[in-house]
């Protein structure tokens, strides 16, 4: 017997059987959805892209995206809650949806996109996650954003330069960090490649390497300070270590 291309072949009941015409076939398993996925977007969009464990975000956070957003004129920002720093101790670490669910909490404005996408692309490194957004959003303007504190150790991150090559970079002021931010390592190797504070409207169309240093923020809040007095405050309860 000869069966057109794609026909399926349906095996007769055995002899006394009853078929069920009601009887659908077992559906076929659901996708999986992605608890996370990259925020909409369209090109020719500035958006600014803005790294960290956030555990716990603060309010300095926030001011330093809004002060990029605000200088850079950029159209939204995205709020990136890594999986974990490799550069940092992770134990301890509050859990991603949490991070993530406090970090929208905080942020709550009208173009900040808070996501944990880094998980589902399943990278570790800013330079992946960078690479992986600019390959699947053409046309968008990326810049990345990070304080003055993180400059300090840029050289020390996975292919730094590569980042360089990427994305734009806006670095924005702390109090303290800054004094010697400007003297580090990555600072002298991209000494170059630094514009004018007033051009910094011009930093999301130029071609990379680029950066810029933005003053005016001057906020002493940490993650790091306030983790440290969260897990003081563990020790003090009924039950926990002095």
């Amino acid at each position: 017997m000869t069966m057109a291309a794609g026909a399926v072949l349906i095996a007769a009941p055995r002899s006394g059987a009853t078929v069920n015409p009601n009887r659908s076939a077992s559906p076929a398993p659901a996708s999986i959805v992605p608890r996370y996925r990259i925020p909409a977007h369209y090109p020719g969009q500035r958006i600014g892209l803005f790294g960290g464990t956030f555990d716990p975000p603060h309010e300095a956070h926030l001011a330093a995206c809004l002060l990029a957003r605000k200088r850079l004129d950029l159209d939204r920002v995205w709020w990136l809650v890594t999986p974990g720093n490799p550069l940092k101790d992770t134990r301890g670490l509050a859990p991603l949806d949490e991070r993530v669910a406090a970090a929208r909490r905080l942020a709550h404005h009208p173009r900040i996109d808070v996501t944990g996408v880094e998980a589902e692309i399943g990278v570790r490194y800013s330079y992946d996650t960078i690479r992986h957004l600019v390959s699947h959003c053409p046309g968008v303007h990326f810049v990345w954003i990070m304080g003055a504190d993180n400059l300090r150790s840029f050289h020390r991150w996975q292919k730094w330069r590569g980042i360089d090559g990427l994305v734009p970079i806006v670095v924005v002021d702390r109090l303290g960090p800054s004094l010697y931010a400007i003297g580090s390592v990555a600072a002298q190797a991209l000494g170059r490649q630094r514009i004018r504070e007033c051009e910094a409207a011009s930093l999301p169309n130029r071609r990379p390497p680029a950066w810029v240093f933005l003053h005016g923020l001057k906020s002493p809040l940490s993650s790091t300070a306030l983790r440290a007095v969260r897990q003081s405050q563990k020790c003090r309860q009924p039950g926990g270590r002095m």
